[in-house]
């Protein structure tokens, strides 16, 4: 999982995950043996499936531009960085509220981290057209 600060986000995707019977792998949770973050993210990165989480963390703008929020820079890293080692198939996208998309990641589909937890069947079908096994009972619990 790649996330920013919205810690609630977090919790509830891996919790979910989990209850799939999903290993949900968060970076900070994982021993830095002197590493850095780029080292547990390439270390880390030999999965199945990513969940990035794109949440209203920041503000920023082009030069001169209205300040919007947007995804932490480190969140976009990483969603590029498991792009190219995963595939976009085996990467899903979780947008929360209103965040600016990336240029380049634009025209990719990312799926809505609603209230109502529709994002939990749209990340579930994510990970079986992926070829993860899914418990749909679970899902709609």
């Amino acid at each position: 999982m790649v996330h920013g600060h919205d810690e609630g986000s977090r919790e509830k995707v891996a919790r979910f995950l989990e209850r799939l019977g999903l290993e949900a792998i968060i970076l900070h949770e994982q021993a830095n043996r002197g590493r850095t973050v780029i080292e547990k993210v390439i270390e880390y990165g030999n999965v199945g499936f990513a969940v990035v989480l794109l949440t209203p963390d920041d503000e920023g703008c082009v030069k001169g531009g209205t300040l919007e929020p947007r995804a932490r820079q480190n969140v976009l890293l990483e969603l590029g960085f498991f792009i190219g080692h995963l595939g976009r198939d085996k990467v899903c996208a979780l947008k929360k509220g209103v965040v600016e998309i990336p240029s380049d990641f634009a025209g990719v589909v990312w799926e809505p981290m609603d209230d109502n937890n529709g994002w939990k069947q749209s990340l579930s079908r994510e990970l079986e057209a992926a070829g993860h096994v899914i418990d749909w009972n679970k899902v709609m619990r």
